[in-house]
Order: structure tokens, then sequence, then C-alpha cells
């Protein structure tokens, strides 16, 4: 069930989409992007085997437009073009999970980077890298393709797998179990989690226009830790397979400058 400090950040995110409701379409130099604001469950941590449930909050199709050119994720048309990408990983507490009992907390990441996509009328690609601007301090890499369907008018799905890569660093934060944690663990034998690929899954996604400015956006993921993640006692107590949905409402924002 949503508590009142998940709820205010879906509040104040409706606030936000409805006071953007009366921007103006692209100008010839400006920025445009899709914000979306829903729910979603997922893993409250990686290698948990229970979902939990908050607000979900993302921004995509960044485009930026500088004389009549357009740049990013958000142009028009189709072909190879750079993207923006971006991921929140939320704070990893002992307190709040029995089971890491004597882990140390991990604070919450935010990951920046860019990437190239590919997309046309029936097939989408994509290859991003992330820096964790805060939080982990460490690189990540993901990459995706999609068969992209539209039975209907207004109504697109996709579906493709999805592999996400990490650095040692981030493999440890996240997958590793130092000796001091191990000894006050009791349970948790001592691991040093190596780099490389991190899970590989597959994203069902839906999106609904509702008109130009508005829509409905929604996904089902399934990810499978492998390698040196799915070796860690943190994945073994808990679940090395993580599922995670999410739906939300979408605006289409354009600034100009």
């Amino acid at each position: 069930m949503l508590d009142d400090h998940m709820i205010r950040p879906l509040l104040t995110a409706a606030t936000a989409l409805a006071l953007l409701t009366s921007t103006s379409a692209a100008a010839q130099t400006g920025l445009s992007f899709t914000l979306r604001g829903g729910v979603a469950a997922k893993p409250g941590y990686f290698g948990s085997d229970e979902l939990s449930y908050g607000p979900d909050l993302a921004v995509s199709n960044l485009q930026v437009s500088l004389m009549g050119r357009d740049f990013g994720g958000g142009a028009p048309g189709y072909g190879l073009g750079m993207r923006g990408s971006f991921r929140y990983i939320p704070e990893r507490s002992a307190d709040e999970y029995g089971e890491l009992a004597g882990l140390d907390d991990v604070d919450a990441s935010l990951e920046l980077g860019a990437g190239l996509g590919y997309t046309s009328s029936a097939f989408e690609a994509f290859a991003d890298v992330r820096y964790g601007v805060i939080g982990h301090e460490s690189l990540v890499a993901e990459v995706g393709a999609d068969a992209v369907f539209r039975p209907l008018g207004g109504l697109t799905m996709s579906v493709g797998p999805r592999m996400l890569f990490g650095s040692e660093q981030y493999s440890d934060t996240y997958f590793g179990v130092s000796a001091a944690e191990s000894a006050a663990s009791g349970t948790l034998a001592a691991y040093e989690a190596d780099g490389g690929p991190v899970s590989a899954g597959v994203e069902l996604g839906m999106t609904y226009d509702i008109n130009q400015d508005w829509g409905v956006d929604g996904a089902v993921r399934y990810d499978r830790f492998v390698g040196s993640a799915a070796d860690s006692p943190i994945v073994e107590q808990g679940s090395d397979e993580q599922l995670s949905l999410r739906i939300g409402v979408t605006r289409n924002i354009s600034l100009g400058f």
C-alpha cells in the first residue's frame, strides 16, 4: 500500500504536469522532452525476492533544437541518433530488510549518461553508457533492442531483450560483502564482485497517445542476474530473478529559448 511519503511525490508530479499543459510546440531553438509520472512495483534492492511499491518519475525523448536542427532521442524521423540516458537507484538500508542485517547502507544513486539509438518503423535499438554522478560513482552500460508493433491508432507496443553491464566498483557496491560485513551479518559470506555482465532480460512496453501532448505509458520487465552478480551471497539468499512493472501518464513538453 502507498503511504504518505510515496503519495506526496505523485501529487507534486501531477501538479507539475497540470501547470505545463499550456506549453507551446517546440521553437526553432529550444528543448523538448517527455515527462512521465506514475507508480511502479520493483524489487526493493538488487537481489530482493519481494516487490516494493512506490512513485515512478522519468524523463525521456530528450531533444535539443538549435537553429532549426534537432538533436537527441526525441528527434523526428528514423535512423541513427544521439540520446540521453539516466537511472535512479533508491537507497538500500539494512534497517528496512532484516535479511541484510550487518551490511552497510548504500546511498541512493543517480546515473547520467548518453548513447546511440536507432529507430525504424518496426525496430528500435540502443546502447547507453552512464556514470553514477551521485552515489556509486562508477560506470554502467546498457544495451537493448525492440520489435515495434502498432495494432491500433495511437497504440504502440514493443518487446525485446535488455542487458546491463557494470564496472567492478559498481558490482562490488551492490553485490559485494566485505569481511567486516560478513562478520556482522553472521549469515553472508565475504564476497568480492567482479565487473562485467550484471543482468540479462526482456521488456514488454506499451504507449498510448491520448493526443499530441498527453499519453499513457507502461512496461513489464524481467531480468536475471548473470556472472559475478548471480554468485553474490546477497542474490543467493534472495532471488536472481527480478520482475518490475510500471504505469504512468506522460506529457510532451517543449520549451523555447
